[in-house]
């Protein structure tokens, strides 16, 4: 897991993960690093794309910030009037067919005010605005041909201009429901700004009376339909109540009503009379038969009940009489007793019990007599007062139906009489209302004239266009920088090939007077510079990173530092001769004996850069017809500095590299020097960089910065690989230290003038980096 880009803690900025040992090709890392956490890394990643494309970013800022300057410096004013109006609870003073309980209060719910909205924005209202105000003779070329157009509304007979006038009416309304309110607002945007007010107030007086002419015709036809129902209400009543008239006179039915009442109480009042009557002819019966003449002296007991009602007329008479004759007999007892039956008083007290005796009698006579009428009265009115009963009941029936016949009859006059009353109550209250001006929407805010346009809105437009152009910029920079298929950052050298950074080359600041020297040579047809910047500029940014990637080339192996090094690129132009030239200076500088080999038998380049001159060199070598102490050539830069040149271009450098004559030569070259630096030929033009990656202890593959593509550097990492060459890492060569891809590198830069140099200009390092190496 790659932990974000790593920053060396000192000397020249290095992308290095992991540098491949000189036996398994494995990662090693080679010098004390520090990771920058990966978030800060894709800021600092963006930022960098950002700065790196600012002119593009201004660019589009400008541009579409110029061009909305422009549109809004050139736009038409346009003046935004605005009205309101409020849609109150339905007027109780307005008609209705139906009766609304006391304190009902109605609300318009969400569905009716957008009901209402809709009929705002309908093409009715708008026509008729548009005909008040003449607004279809105000658009261009409709005025002349209006001036001549007669009173008549030409927008009937013209489809087209209606349509046309109708949508330029509705582009301009807005209407809208003020949210949590039963308020609608309505807006018109015009170039007049008089004509936007007058618009507003038009639509709502409009609209207003609209409505109010809505309710007043719709009460005027239902005030119309019911005078036509009343009229065959009133027909209807009218027959109905003569159809109930005859019925009565028919039959005899003064009163439904009042006569049933009559039936029926009577009837109840001779039920009652009857049940009393059989009770009492029941009691007569009783106290009759126990006074027959078989049983005369149960006359006195039943003629005084416990209740004191006398029942027999004389009873209290036959009482006294009794009382009497039980006195006289105790009398005529007690003197009987004691004087005899002779006693004259004796025989008077006799006399008067004959005489008492005789008069109980008659009246016993009578009161049988008066109790045998009474219960004979009792019978008849019993008798009479059921057949009553009967003949109530017989009419009672005959009542009953005829009453169901009359009750309809009567039902029909009521329920019509009904209707004809309450329509007769709308028809006066439909009357009343279609004259009164209620109406439950009200005009809220009048739409006065504005006074500053509404569009364009200058900050707005310049705040969106500085929106979009800063959206337009970043999305093209970050385009742009997809776009780039080159490698600029040791960052993407490292991600793309799998291989640890080497470091970076900086681009050389070169003067008119470094242009002139000698040592600095075109090499044709390539007309690249190659120049000895470590010998001649050693305090220079680029002669330290050349000194810095000699310290990641010695310590790319763990026995030891790397004999035979090879330089090689991906394609041609891309530095790796420069960077032979100045890799084997450092590493002589620093005291060892260090070979330089010129591989690149195609294209020799070394001896020119070091002004050599055409001479015997590696090709004759191999030919056999040099050997190895003509060839090589000792430098006039440094004494520890050899070089072997490529010699006669031979027509088969292939196979030249390719034979074991090469490999006996770098064995013997192994022996005498320390370091051995061979320049190849670019690895993807030609195989011979291949061909002698297997014989090197380590490969360092050159890129250029900005040049080099993705896919060039894939198939040159591919090509070294499968034949196992110990590619020891990736050199970006050529890097613009000012570009934003760069920016990160300033912080470091201070550090290049303070290298391993001495006061009077000396190159080589300290004693303890050598020892250290």
């Amino acid at each position: 897991m790659n932990p974000g880009p790593l920053v060396p803690m000192n000397g020249p900025i290095l992308r290095d993960d992991f540098n491949l040992s000189a036996d398994s090709g494995r990662a090693s890392r080679p010098a004390p690093y520090m990771a920058v956490p990966l978030q800060d890394s894709l800021v600092q990643e963006y930022w960098r794309v950002l700065v790196k494309r600012k002119w593009i970013v201004l660019a589009s800022v400008v541009l579409i910030v110029a061009l909305a300057g422009i549109s809004t410096m050139r736009s038409t004013p346009v003046y935004v009037a605005v009205g309101s109006i409020a849609i109150n609870k339905v007027d109780p003073m307005m008609f209705t067919l139906k009766d609304s309980a006391a304190g009902e209060v109605e609300y318009y719910d969400p569905a009716d005010l957008d009901t209402e909205v809709r009929i705002l924005k309908s093409d009715l209202l708008a026509l008729q605005v548009i005909r008040q105000l003449n607004l279809d003779k105000r658009s261009g070329n409709s005025e002349k041909a209006a001036a001549n157009e007669p009173a008549t509304d030409a927008l009937l007979s013209d489809p087209a201009r209606t349509s046309a006038a109708l949508s330029e009416f509705r582009s301009n309304l807005q209407v809208s429901l003020v949210p949590n309110t039963r308020i609608i607002e309505i807006r018109y945007h015009s170039a007049d700004k008089d004509l936007a007010a007058r618009v507003v107030n038009a639509l709502a007086s409009t609209y207003v009376e609209q409505n109010f002419k809505t309710r007043f015709e719709s009460t005027m036809q239902a005030s119309d339909w019911l005078s036509k129902q009343l009229v065959d209400l009133q027909i209807k009543v009218e027959t109905s109540q003569e159809k109930l008239v005859k019925y009565q006179k028919e039959h005899q039915i003064l009163g439904t009503d009042e006569k049933q009442n009559i039936i029926t109480a009577k009837l109840d009042e001779l039920n009652r009379e009857l049940t009393t009557a059989e009770a009492a002819r029941m009691e007569k019966e009783a106290v009759y038969r126990s006074v027959q003449p078989e049983n005369p002296e149960a006359i006195p007991s039943t003629a005084q009940p416990d209740s004191g009602k006398v029942l027999v007329t004389g009873s209290v008479l036959l009482e006294r009489l009794r009382e009497q004759e039980a006195d006289l007999r105790i009398q005529i007892a007690q003197m009987d007793t004691q004087f005899g039956p002779a006693y004259p008083k004796l025989v008077q007290l006799n006399n008067q019990l004959k005489e008492v005796t005789a008069q109980i009698q008659g009246e016993t006579r009578k009161a049988v007599g008066r109790l045998r009428a009474e219960y004979m009265a009792a019978v008849r009115r019993e008798n009479m007062l059921r057949a009553a009963l009967e003949q109530q009941k017989v009419e009672a029936n005959q009542l009953n139906e005829n009453a169901i016949e009359y009750s309809l009859l009567k039902r029909d006059v009521d329920s019509n009489r009904t209707l004809y009353e309450g329509l007769l109550e709308k028809l006066k209250e439909a009357g009343v209302t279609a004259g009164l001006r209620s109406n439950n929407f009200r005009i809220v805010d009048v739409a006065r004239v504005p006074t500053a346009p509404s569009e364009p809105n200058v900050p707005r437009n310049l705040a969106f266009a500085l929106a979009l152009g800063l959206t337009t910029g970043i999305g093209l920079a970050f385009g742009l920088e997809s776009m780039d298929n080159t490698v600029r950052t040791p960052e993407q050298a490292q991600a793309i090939s799998a291989l640890p950074s080497l470091g970076m080359i900086p681009l050389g600041s070169r003067s008119r007077t470094e242009i002139r020297n000698r040592k600095r040579l075109a090499l044709a047809p390539s007309r690249e510079a190659v120049e000895l910047v470590t010998q001649e500029r050693p305090k220079s940014q680029m002669a330290e990173s050349y000194r810095a990637l000699r310290t990641s080339l010695l310590l790319t192996s763990l026995g030891g530092p790397p004999k035979v090094i090879l330089i090689t690129s991906a394609l041609p132009e891309e530095g790796k001769t420069t960077t032979s030239l100045n890799s084997a200076i450092v590493l002589a500088q620093g005291g060892t004996r260090v070979l330089l080999i010129d591989a690149d038998l195609r294209r020799p380049s070394i001896h020119k850069t070091l002004g050599m001159g055409p001479r015997a060199g590696l090709s004759n070598v191999l030919t056999g017809s040099a050997t190895l102490q003509q060839a090589i050539v000792p430098s006039n830069i440094l004494p520890s500095l050899s070089v072997l040149p490529a010699g006669t271009p031979p027509p088969n450098p292939a196979e030249l590299l390719a034979s074991a004559n090469m490999k006996d030569v770098l064995d013997q070259l192994r022996e005498q020097y320390d370091h051995i630096i061979v320049d190849t030929p670019p690895t993807l033009s030609v195989t011979d960089a291949v061909i002698m990656s297997t014989r090197a202890d380590r490969v360092v593959l050159v890129i250029r910065s900005g040049q080099t593509t993705k896919q060039a550097l894939r198939r040159a990492r591919d090509t070294l690989l499968q034949v196992n060459a110990h590619v020891c890492g990736v050199l970006l060569n050529a890097v613009d230290l000012n570009s934003p891809d760069y920016y990160y590198y300033h912080e470091y830069r201070g550090g290049y003038s303070r290298g391993y140099y001495h006061e009077d200009g000396g190159s080589n390092p300290p004693a303890e980096v050598v020892a250290g190496i």
